[in-house]
């Protein structure tokens, strides 16, 4: 968690983390050389689901990104719940700018 370009951000209620997510800010050769991030492991525990958390930690980490020049900010989400895209394109977030592909490290047997 101390790698540099690697920023947690948490919102907690009293002593309970009610969200997180992690931003990751990457070099790039395009753009003028302007970094791009990753926003990942936005997760919020169920009982404070739809009250601001998750928001205010996605909301945070953006705010970040754009201090910090990037150009763009990559999000994924393998959740087929409609709410949750919503919740992200509220956010910012536009489904299909891109199309985004995954290599899963293969199985040791």
């Amino acid at each position: 968690m101390t790698h540099e370009g690697v920023a947690v951000f948490v919102s907690e209620v009293g002593n309970t983390i009610a969200a997180t997510c992690m931003l990751i800010v990457a070099p790039n050769l395009l753009r003028a050389g302007r970094g791009h991030a990753f926003l990942e492991n936005v997760v919020t525990h169920p009982e404070f689901r739809g009250q601001g958390y998750g928001r205010a930690v996605v909301k945070a980490a953006l705010e970040t990104a754009w201090a910090k020049d990037c150009h763009h900010v990559l999000m994924q989400s393998g959740r087929k719940d409609p709410r949750v895209h919503r919740f992200y394109e509220s956010c910012g977030f536009r489904p299909g700018v891109r199309i985004g592909y995954v290599a899963v490290y293969p199985a040791i047997s």
